[in-house]
């Protein structure tokens, strides 16, 4: 990671934006739940289910900030870069096997997108900062393993 804004892939653009729209509608429903400052809440119990309703609510903006804030830096960082790879980057790479595959580096994991590794990943940690040619060593679950950088490219987004 470079420590000033992150290009963010378009995959990963598209899954904040989904959740974007997800916890603002459940913002929404929370928010018409919550009594007015000046009606007045029932029992304990009533008083409990106000307070942990505003408590959900809370952390339905902090998660919203913190996703518009994603989504502002990636839009400022711009493309990802086609010399090294980054975040947003898409990797050709050859296995010690000669097996090839093109993967995203990003920085959620789609349960059902097999080409997508996480920034945090033994793969794409030993991934970020190299250059087309450079070999590469992780540890996967299988054992040790290395990997050739063929190709970066931007991946369209």
């Amino acid at each position: 990671m470079t420590g000033g804004p992150e290009p963010i892939s378009a995959v990963a653009r598209e899954a904040l934006e989904r959740e974007l729209a997800e916890r603002r509608t459940e913002r929404d429903a929370v928010a018409a739940t919550l009594r007015g400052g000046d009606e007045e809440v029932g029992d304990r119990a009533d008083q409990a289910d106000e307070l942990q309703r505003a408590d959900v609510l809370d952390r339905l903006a902090d998660r919203i900030t913190e996703i518009e804030g994603r989504l502002r830096e990636g839009a400022a960082a711009g493309a990802p870069s086609t010399e090294t790879v980054g975040v947003g980057s898409t990797v050709t790479v050859r296995f010690a096997d000669d097996t090839e595959m093109t993967v995203q580096v990003g920085e959620l994991a789609e349960e059902l997108d097999p080409t997508l590794v996480t920034a945090d990943s033994p793969l794409g940690q030993v991934l970020l900062g190299c250059r087309a040619g450079d070999t590469v060593a992780y540890e996967a679950p299988g054992g040790h393993a290395t990997a050739v950088v063929l190709s970066i490219g931007d991946g369209g987004g």
